[in-house]
């Protein structure tokens, strides 16, 4: 699936995910890009699950195992705005 995403599309959901990220992990969310990797910002492995699990609760949806791969906001932007389309 093509996980690229028009910056208007999806640029609410943009910024309420550098929200929760800046309120989660104390990043500063002017410093959040949407196309550099959230490893570069010292999340891990552990820090993504925790991430998408507090997504989970914001967004009150439920993302798949198979589509939990993602590497920068942009990418878990549209994944978000598609699970949401998809329960709508």
């Amino acid at each position: 699936m093509d996980m690229t995403v028009s910056p208007a599309m999806s640029s609410t959901t943009l910024d309420e995910l550098r929200a929760l990220i800046s309120s989660k992990f104390g990043l500063d969310q002017t410093a959040l890009s949407a196309d550099k990797p959230l490893a570069e910002y010292g999340l891990d492995s552990l820090g993504l699950v925790e991430l998408l699990f507090s997504i989970e609760d914001h967004f009150a949806i439920r993302i798949p195992e198979e589509r939990a791969n993602i590497d920068n906001l942009q990418q878990l932007a549209a994944l978000v705005d598609d699970i949401l389309k998809t329960q709508a």
